[in-house]
Formats: C-alpha cells, sequence, structure tokens
C-alpha cells in the first residue's frame, strides 16, 4: 500500500486546506468533506501498522484492494469539486444552472456514498490492525542525503581488477581480424560489470576506432540490436530497412574501422543474423573484438566463443567481500570501519551473501543509513539468516528484499514506478521525476524549493542505495540524467507492483489488466483492451515503440483518470494528431502532459484551456509546432512550461498570469511591436519562477523598463540564454541593459556573437553564482578581473563548476583564471584551442576535478 498510503496524506491535507479556506465547494458539502478528512485520518493510521499488514497479507487482499479503489475515488471527486469551483471563479460556469444543479446532485450522493464505505472499511480494517498516532507516521519528513560530486564515491571494481587485467592480455596478445571473448556466470556475479570497466578502459579504447554496447536482454529482436548498432555508429536507421540493408550500412561504416562490440546479457540469439553480423565485423580487414555477456555457457560457445576465451568471474574472497561492503556501507567516512563491534556484525552479514557482488552492494547501501545502530545491524543479520534459511531465499534475493522492506513509503513507491520499463531500458531521470510531481507522490516541503528539486534527491537516494544504476549524470553536481536497474532488482519491482495490484506482467513483460494503474505502452501491445482499463493513471509511451501508437478515441473513451499522459516521440499525420489533441483536452483530471519531439503537431489549440489540472506541459523539439494559444493563460496550476526548441516563433500573452510557474523553457524575446506576444516585461508576475530559458535573436528588443525585470525574479536560480548567433551588435549590448538575479545559482551562455562577456556577468553582481557554461561562442576572454585593477573583488567566490565548449577564440590561460576561483572543483573543456596551461587537452572534451586534501 505505498502509492496509497502517500495519496490518502496528500487527500488529508488537500481537504483539510479547503475547509481551512472556506473553499466553496467543501462549504457547499461540509459535513460530507469533514467526514472524509476523518475517514482519511482513520485509514492511514490503520495502515501504519504496517508489520501486522503483511503477516496477515492473504486475509486482507479483499478488502486492501476495496481500500486502493476507495483512495482513488475519493482523489477523482477532490479533483472534479476542485476543478468546477476553479471555472466558477473565472466566470466560465454560472452557480444557478440545471448543469450545476446536477452537478451537485451528483457529488452530494458519491461523497455520502464514499464515506459510507469508507467508514464499513475502518471497521473492516480494525478487526486485524491497530491504528497508530497519526504523529508517529513520520514519512512525511524523511528527506534523503543528497552525495554529490564531491562526496566519497564508493569503487564497485574491488575484487574485479584481475578480471580486467585478463580480458586485456587476451586482446593485447590476439591474432586475427575478429576475436571473440566470453564472459559467463550467474546472475548478480558482476559480469556486466567486469564488461563496463573493461569497455571503458583507456588503453583497451586505444585499440580500437570505434566502440558499440549492445544491451540484448530476454527481451530482445533482431531489429532492435541492428538498430542500437546503427545508433552508435553514427548512422540514422530508417523505420522502412530491412535487416539486410541495415547489415549494408553496418558494413559501410566499419569499412577500415577497428571496432569493439559489446553484446551484455545474452540469452539466446538469431544464428543466421548473427553469423551476417560477424562476417560484416571481418570485411573491415582491421582488428575486431566481440564480447559477449551471458548467463549460459553454451550461448557463448555457439556463438564462436572459444573455449579458452571464456572467462568465468568467481565470487569475492572474504578481504575483497569486506572492502566492496565497507565501501558502501561507510561512505560518510570513506569506506573506514573503526568500531569493532560493527565490524563483527558486518562481516557475518557480508559471509551471509556467498561473495555476490550485487547482495554486497545492496545490504551495505541500505545500512549505510543505519552506521550508528549496532541493534539495527544485528537486526538484519537475524533477518538475513530466517530468509536465507526458512525461506530458501537466495542471498541477492534476500538482500534486495530487506532493502525494499526498509525503504520508507515514498521510497517504495518511486522504486515500484520502475517495473513498468522494460529490461535493460535506459531511463530518462526527468520523465521519471515530471510522472511523480503530476501523480502527486511529491509535495513541497519547507524544505526544499521545489518538488522537481526534491524527486531527483529521491532519485539520488535510490542510486545510493543501489537499487538503481546511473547511466549518465551531471558532472558538476551528480545530477541523474538517466539511469537503469539490474534485471534481478526489476524482477523484484514488478512481483511488488504486481502484488499491490499496480501493473499486471506476463513473463517479464507488462500486459493490460483492468485494475492496471500505471502502464508502459510498447508496439507489442494493443490498444483494444483500453476500454476495460478505466482505472488507469499513467500512462507512458516507451522508446522502444519508436513512436508508434494505434490511437483509437473509441478505445480510450474510458480513460479519464489519467494523470499522466507522456507520449514523448510520437508520430502521427496531422488528422490522426487533431484526433488524438481532442481525446487528450477530454480529460479534465490529467497533471502531467508530455509531447516533446511529436512529429505532426503543428497548433496547441484553444481547447487546451480545457486542462485546468494541468502541473506540467512538456512541448520540447516540436519542429512541427508554430502556435500556441493564448487559451494557455488558463492553465493556473501549471509549475513546468517546456517548449524548448520548438518552432514557435514567440509565447502567446497571458503567460504572465501563471502565478504559480517555476519553470520556463523556450521564452523567445520579440520586438515591442509583435502583436499578441509575451513580452520579457510580462514575467514579472511570475514571482516562483525558478527556472528560464530564454532565446534572443535578430528580432529582439529589450527595452529600458525591460532590462531590471530579471532582478525581481529573486527565486530564480537557473539561466540560460541562447542568442542563436546573432551578430547584430544593437541586440548584443541589450544583454548590458539586463539587471541579473540576486540569487541566481546556474548560468548558461550559448552562441553568443560577441569578445567579452555582457557586463553583469562578474562576481559583484552575481555573487552566489556556483555553475557558469559558457557555450558555441566568439569570446575571447572571460576574466572579469582582466579590465579592472581591482582583482580582489573580482573573484568567484562561489564558483564550483565551469563548462567552457567550442569557444575557438578563447585566448586564457588557466592559472590566471583559478586564482579568480578559488572554489573552482569542475571544469569541462572542449574545442578551446587557445587555452593555456589547462591539465587536460583542450582540443576535445576533458574534464579536471579539484584533487581533495
Amino acid at each position: 500500500m505505498a502509492v496509497e498510503t502517500v495519496l490518502i496524506e496528500y487527500l488529508g491535507d488537500q481537504v483539510f486546506s479547503a475547509l481551512m479556506n472556506q473553499a466553496q465547494f467543501t462549504i457547499d458539502f461540509k459535513n460530507q468533506f469533514q467526514a472524509l478528512k476523518t475517514q482519511l485520518d482513520l485509514v492511514k493510521a490503520f495502515l501504519a501498522d504496517t508489520n501486522n499488514l503483511k503477516m496477515k497479507k492473504e486475509t486482507l487482499k479483499t478488502s486492501l484492494i476495496k481500500l486502493r479503489d476507495l483512495v482513488y475515488e475519493a482523489d477523482d471527486i477532490l479533483t472534479d469539486c476542485v476543478l468546477r469551483y476553479d471555472y466558477q471563479k473565472d466566470g466560465s460556469c454560472s452557480k444557478y444552472t440545471p448543469d450545476e444543479f446536477f452537478f451537485r446532485c451528483r457529488m452530494g450522493r458519491q461523497l455520502m456514498d464514499l464515506n459510507s464505505r469508507m467508514g464499513k472499511m475502518g471497521s473492516d480494517l480494525s478487526a486485524y490492525l491497530t491504528p497508530q498516532h497519526l504523529l508517529s507516521l513520520g514519512d512525511n519528513t524523511y528527506r534523503p542525503k543528497v552525495f554529490t560530486s564531491q562526496d566519497f564515491e564508493p569503487s564497485e571494481v574491488i575484487g574485479l581488477e584481475e578480471d580486467i587485467e585478463k580480458l586485456k592480455r587476451w586482446i593485447f596478445s590476439a591474432s586475427g581480424v575478429l576475436q571473440r571473448i566470453g564472459i559467463v556466470g550467474m546472475g548478480s556475479l558482476g559480469k556486466t560489470t567486469i564488461a563496463q570497466k573493461f569497455f571503458e578502459d583507456r588503453a583497451v579504447a586505444g585499440c580500437f576506432d570505434k566502440k558499440i554496447w549492445v544491451s540484448v536482454s530476454q527481451d530482445f529482436s533482431d531489429e532492435r540490436i541492428i538498430k542500437s548498432i546503427l545508433v552508435q555508429l553514427g548512422e540514422n536507421p530508417s523505420p522502412v530497412s530491412d535487416l539486410g540493408q541495415m547489415l549494408h550500412v553496418i558494413n559501410q561504416s566499419l569499412q577500415g574501422q577497428s571496432c569493439l562490440i559489446v553484446m551484455d546479457d545474452v540469452w539466446s540469439f538469431n544464428q543466421e543474423l548473427w553469423g551476417k553480423l560477424c562476417s560484416a565485423i571481418q570485411k573491415t580487414e582491421k582488428r575486431s573484438c566481440v564480447m559477449i555477456t551471458t548467463r549460459n555457457e553454451d550461448v557463448a560457445t555457439h556463438m564462436g566463443v572459444e573455449s579458452s576465451r571464456i572467462h568465468h568471474p568467481k565470487v569475492l574472497d572474504e578481504k575483497d567481500s569486506w572492502s566492496l561492503f565497507c565501501n558502501f556501507a561507510f561512505q560518510e567516512i570513506e569506506g573506514k570501519c573503526s568500531n569493532s563491534q560493527f565490524e563483527k556484525v558486518g562481516k557475518e552479514i557480508v559471509w551471509k551473501c556467498g561473495g555476490l557482488p550485487l547482495a554486497i552492494k545492496t545490504i551495505a547501501a541500505f545500512l549505510a543509513t543505519e552506521v550508528h545502530n549496532l541493534g539495527k545491524w544485528k537486526d538484519i543479520l537475524d533477518r538475513f539468516h530466517e530468509l536465507t534459511t526458512r525461506k530458501q531465499n537466495s542471498s541477492v534475493k534476500t538482500s534486495l528484499q530487506l532493502s525494499y522492506d526498509a525503504l520508507p513509503t515514498h521510497m517504495k513507491q518511486f522504486l515500484l514506478c520502475f517495473s513498468i520499463y522494460p529490461e535493460d531500458s535506459v531511463i530518462q531521470a526527468e520523465q521519471l521525476v515530471h510522472w511523480w510531481v503530476g501523480e502527486g507522490f511529491i509535495q513541497r516541503t519547507e524544505h526544499s524549493e521545489t518538488a522537481e528539486d526534491l524527486g531527483y534527491e529521491y532519485l539520488t537516494d535510490l542510486v545510493r542505495r543501489c537499487l538503481v544504476e546511473v547511466v549518465e549524470r551531471r558532472g558538476y553536481d551528480g545530477r541523474v540524467y538517466s539511469c537503469k536497474m539490474h534485471d534481478l532488482v526489476r524482477d523484484l519491482t514488478t512481483m511488488f507492483a504486481e502484488d499491490e495490484m499496480l501493473c499486471s506482467f506476463e513473463a517479464g513483460k507488462q500486459k493490460l489488466s483492468p485494475d492496471s494503474r500505471w502502464l508502459g505502452l510498447t508496439s507489442e501491445m494493443s490498444t483494444a483492451k483500453f476500454k476495460h482499463c478505466s482505472k488507469l493513471r499513467a500512462l507512458l509511451l516507451m522508446a522502444s515503440s519508436q513512436g508508434q501508437f494505434p490511437f483509437s478515441k473509441n478505445q480510450m473513451v474510458s480513460l479519464d483518470s489519467l494523470r499522466v499522459l507522456d507520449l514523448s516521440r510520437i508520430r502521427l499525420d496531422s488528422t490522426s494528431m487533431e484526433k488524438l489533441l481532442s481525446w487528450i483536452f477530454s480529460l479534465q483530471r490529467l497533471a502531467y502532459l508530455n509531447l516533446s519531439g511529436a512529429v505532426g503537431l503543428k497548433e496547441m489549440p484553444s481547447s487546451i484551456r480545457k486542462l485546468r489540472n494541468l502541473h506540467l506541459l512538456i512541448l520540447a523539439e516540436c519542429g512541427d509546432l508554430t502556435k500556441l494559444h493564448p487559451s494557455i493563460s488558463y492553465l493556473k496550476n501549471l509549475i513546468v512550461l517546456d517548449c524548448g526548441s520548438c518552432a514557435l516563433q514567440y509565447l502567446p500573452q497571458g503567460i504572465g498570469n501563471l502565478s504559480q510557474l517555476q519553470e520556463l523553457s523556450g521564452f523567445r524575446v520579440v520586438r515591442q511591436a509583435t502583436p499578441q506576444s509575451c513580452h520579457l516585461l510580462e514575467l514579472k508576475q511570475l514571482v516562483q519562477l525558478r527556472v528560464l530559458r530564454m532565446n534572443l535573436s535578430d528580432e529582439s528588443e529589450i527595452t529600458e523598463s525591460e532590462g531590471e525585470l530579471l532582478s525581481k525574479l529573486v527565486k530564480l536560480r537557473v539561466l540560460a540564454i541562447n542568442t542563436e548567433d546573432c551578430k547584430d551588435r544593437t541586440i548584443l549590448e541589450m544583454l548590458d541593459r539586463l539587471h541579473p538575479p540576486p540569487n541566481l545559482k546556474e548560468l548558461y551562455l550559448r552562441r553568443y556573437r560577441h569578445k567579452s562577456l555582457p557586463k553583469w556577468i562578474n562576481p559583484t553582481k552575481l555573487s552566489v553564482l556556483q555553475y557558469l557554461c559558457l557555450e558555441k561562442g566568439d569570446l575571447k576572454s572571460i576574466n572579469p578581473s582582466a579590465h579592472s585593477e581591482e582583482e580582489s573583488a573580482f573573484s568567484w567566490n562561489f564558483l564550483e563548476g565551469l563548462c567552457l565548449k567550442f569557444l575557438p577564440f578563447l585566448d586564457e590561460d588557466w592559472t590566471d583564471l583559478q586564482k579568480t576561483m578559488q572554489s573552482i572543483r569542475y571544469v569541462e573543456v572542449s574545442n578551446c584551442f587557445n587555452l593555456k596551461n589547462f591539465p587536460c587537452p583542450v582540443d576535445k572534451p576533458g574534464i579536471w576535478r579539484k584533487v581533495e586534501d
């Protein structure tokens, strides 16, 4: 009941807030809403007795299913009442129409019926559970510890050094055009980790012109594998190309090139296709290597790997197991255990893990949160013994089970969301966080500036607990950009998600069912069953579907409870897109809509005003989108509006009315004479704005009165300015008029065709700036002290990160720059040919990190 517990808390807060503020709909149904608040508090108190709930799960199965339905029904009713109240406030509907009368009658009946059923539910639960005191729940105050790139990074290579060196010796001593190597072993033994470290090794990289990594897994297709290879070769695989054509393109791309291909997690393969692929590699006549990781040795041998080139990783010995455990359990003290009592208990837990790296990392990462609680460590040791002996569980499953059980309720719901993604999927962190915010899983607290910020912190905490793996992260502060999940951890999430009746699965793949709440839609699924899925709250189009969405409004009409709809990269013709939008605008409870990269989306029409509950609207990279209707100004609940990299000439008037907006991307600065456009001055109304990404061009204009605008946005933390290669000196001088926000933490300036920075980009004006990114420009100098005799006045006291990319005219000495950046710890440089004394190559991507004492 992880998700429902959070939703109950959210609904209770919403009802309480409405009652306190005397909202009209709570006055109309005051007694019923007061009763609903009481029932929600009671159910929440019952659910706090989680231990008894687990023990009596089978007995309570029916009651829990009914409870889930009631909670979501309450959310629908409250949302409908809030939306109706919004319509009344702006005069869109009258309180004295027949339609309003029938609405009140219907809501009154539904509330009475709901409270009656919730009262009976409380009686049913009281037979099995003891209500816990509400103040003891504490989950809503849980705040994850955030580890950034400054923190101690636990090594995952302990005990694997010899494995990697062995593989390197095979490579360096090999003769012949194509060498095949296999890594064979049971799940969780570290096969993929060994392959990754080998793949990233500098000496290995120097042997090959091309490197390709293919995640195969059980749910593979020949077409997906070949397209993955093509993309990594820099080719654009056409959806209409057959396998023969694609193999021909691979052959051409590899001509005269040496290549390393890693086929990770292979369960089975197409013998004919594999033969053709290997033949294409051999035709390059340059030394190449194919590495295969698999659990089945027969798979490796049938793919042409000789037995002498099959590596079998061993479990870690006692010393390496303890070292790996300490690196994760004692991260805060750099992997060192100084307490003999903790060491004694810890070594017993490590012994139970049987030398399996995944089991060791997972349980150690969990215990890292309890490094001062010896009693907790002893309890885990006892439970570890019980689960591995009485229930015949493996050490890995036991480790994962214990880690999951120990998660706070909020964290469990986030982990279960990963279940909808197919095996080995690379998942965009932004999509996850927006989903969590849209469905109400994350609420803004006094500790966090925004719910989105807190979402990234929760994701980082899952990474720290070794339940999620990072694919890509931001170097400056470690924020996760993309991630994935080990297949054994995914097995756990699918099991619990199905147990909680959130999703249904068959052979590891998600399937549609009438009780499903979340769905990751793939091209293999039929939408015909949608008409029976009225409970669905989150629908996300998976990347593997390649934008194909067989839309039929008749089949989708029952999905009126959707809160989350992510159809990014969808590809439809104009007629189908119009029909899709017509259906989307009927989803009045929708809170998160993502149509980024949609092909065929040319206009966002006036009907967008119907989505009054929308909190996040993502339209980034919609290359066909040329018009956004002014009625978007009705969406008063919007906190994120992303129109970046669209074909829009301007945003419409009325954007300033979106008073809750926290993030605005794709704002174009236009001339004052441009009709119906949103001007810079209008943004002064957006007092909650934290992130602003704006574009200037030859058609832009910044007036004197607009120059001070940004200084009024006191909550603005991130500012990105793209001047789109504008060379009009008048436009560039306009930038000098800007007065920057007083609390700016991150600044991005791109495609700026001027020799020196705007005057306000200096330590005096940006006194708390932490990160500065300058890309693709004609800058010659970025050192403010070069233009002043008072060098001490131009020291960046808080600047920690710097990014300099594609600045061919930049003529600076890193030694001098470093003197003005005493706190700098991360610098990323690329194609800055005239940057002197930088410790890394400046003609290609390079990263410098400060070595801490």
